[in-house]
């Protein structure tokens, strides 16, 4: 008897409806999966196997084909057990059978037949629901990851037992009901550090509300116990809150990844990534094998934090120039290929030299001559090219760090970030896919970043003296239109203009000099 069931394969953020179709004949025994599977789809029949001994349902002994329709697109993973074992459950009669078209099951079985979650649910459930299947039937792990999409009824399940008595009509499965807004509204500003908690850095604290209101990248660079990731960590709390369709963008992100937990039905607040120097480079765009976001796609919409900068593998801070342009990284194999959005803020940290204390007001370099330069050149000029404020940190004084005195609130900075944004909102209004300053293309700048003839002689005697790429002066320009958007002016002003080309501390002699 034939019997399909439906499940779902994942590629880059978005899904493909699976046909699972299975065929019991007559015949020696034996088990046949078709239809380009991977070994852990292959091992699927002795975990089905089990899980039904287990259940007291009977493994026919036949001959069984199971095939995955399309055939062309390669299926990976453990989910499809439960998809699997329900069609092998209907052909051979011990399951009802009239309604399985109406459902999309996914899951993976455990052998003593409890679901195991799985990898992607939130994009499968947006793809059943395009599809018009009436339900998704999927481990309960994942179920409220799954309902925030409406007009689908989801079911969570903890066992195939269960799932056989609901097309059995024995029981009634009850849906997972999540109210997405509200769910969304109360945890959207939920931060557990603050700025008010940092003394002093009254300088650091103005570039980084520079970077937040204009999506700007940024690099600290300074001595050891300065505060720089201190500071970083606690950029988040200024960032504009996520769009309700941000959210949804980064929640899928992360469930292809698997990175949510059973509890989570929404990514809520902007993601900070910080991985560790020693990833490699696929660890950092993704890919693989069998290719995942890597930690730039994970802090889409978010922050992404490379403590000690030069520490990382030259080789993995390359790959990101194009990603940081481009803002998605493509990962293309013989077959196929899949784009994962990185539309990130970058932060980065580093010593300016080896002993941690060149250019430091009370401590002298210990290090040899030309180990700074050295120091310095682990990070490719391209790279720093890119980042748009360069910004010293300095340690903070006692007299700073035993005052009682708090300082100013995120909340109250995040307002003027939103303010600014507001403003760039405006200004950008029909290219819904630009929101920042950071996003401007070379030919919105000159039409939007214009300055007077001061400010040009000012910025032409910098570039002659730092010797700026025409890209640090489309960055420059940027940057200087965010200051005037913070300060609300129309025009960027020559105070605008001096003050982002000052964040160009790299390129100043006394840098590796």
């Amino acid at each position: 008897m034939l019997v399909k069931t439906f499940g779902s394969a994942v590629y880059g953020i978005e899904a493909i409806t699976i046909t699972i179709e299975v065929n019991i004949s007559g015949g020696k025994p034996a088990y046949f999966i078709v239809g380009l599977p991977d070994n852990a789809v292959r091992e699927s029949m002795q975990r089905v196997e089990a899980a039904l001994q287990t259940n007291n349902l009977r493994m026919p002994r036949q001959k069984i084909v199971v095939n995955m329709a399309p055939a062309d697109i390669r299926k990976e993973g453990s989910a499809y057990d439960l998809t699997i074992a329900t069609a092998i459950l209907a052909s051979s009669g011990q399951m009802g059978g009239d309604n399985l078209d109406k459902y999309l099951i996914m899951g993976e079985l455990s052998l003593d037949g409890s679901l195991q979650p799985i990898k992607g649910a939130l994009p499968i459930a947006i793809q059943a629901r395009k599809d018009g299947f009436k339900g998704f039937i999927l481990p309960k792990q994942n179920a409220r990851e799954a309902a925030i999409v409406n007009d689908l009824d989801v079911y969570g399940v903890e066992t195939i037992k269960q799932v056989v008595d609901f097309f059995n009509g024995n029981i009634t499965l009850s849906t997972e009901v999540v109210n997405t807004r509200e769910d969304f509204f109360n945890s959207m500003a939920q931060f557990d550090s603050d700025f008010s908690e940092v003394r002093g850095q009254e300088n650091i604290k103005r570039a980084l509300e520079i970077a937040a209101a204009g999506g700007h990248n940024v690099i600290l660079i300074g001595p050891p116990g300065a505060g720089k990731t201190m500071l970083a960590r606690r950029l988040p709390s200024i960032l504009p809150p996520l769009s309700l369709y941000e959210s949804l963008e980064t929640t899928k992100i992360h469930s292809v990844a698997g990175k949510l937990s059973a509890a989570d039905a929404l990514v809520t607040v902007r993601p900070f990534r910080s991985p560790h120097h020693t990833i490699s480079d696929v660890a950092l765009v993704g890919g693989g094998s069998n290719p995942q976001p890597g930690e730039i796609s994970l802090a889409h919409n978010g922050v992404l934090f490379l403590d000690e900068l030069p520490e990382f593998k030259r080789s993995a801070l390359e790959v990101m120039r194009q990603p940081l342009e481009e803002r998605k990284v493509t990962i293309s194999r013989a077959k196929f290929s899949v784009d994962y959005p990185s539309s990130f803020v970058l932060v980065a940290s580093m010593n300016p030299c080896p002993c941690g204390y060149f250019n430091h007001p009370d401590r002298q370099c210990v290090c040899p001559p030309g180990a700074v330069q050295k120091y310095l050149s682990k990070v490719s000029g391209p790279l720093l090219d890119r980042i748009d404020l360069h910004v010293e940190v300095t340690p903070v004084n006692f007299t700073e760090l035993a005052s009682d005195r708090l300082a100013e609130k995120s909340a109250c900075i995040r307002e003027r970030v939103i303010q600014a944004r507001d403003i760039q909102l405006q200004r950008f209004g029909k290219k819904p896919d630009l929101y920042a300053n950071a996003q401007m293309s070379p030919q919105m700048v000159r039409d939007i970043c214009k300055i007077s003839d001061a400010g040009q002689t000012l910025l032409k005697k910098a570039m002659e003296k730092l010797g700026l790429s025409a890209r640090a002066y489309d960055r420059i320009l940027k940057v200087s239109r965010t200051i005037a958007d913070l300060a609300g002016s129309e025009d960027i002003e020559l105070e605008h203009l001096a003050e982002a080309i000052q964040f160009r501390s790299l390129d100043r002699d006394g840098w590796g000099g």
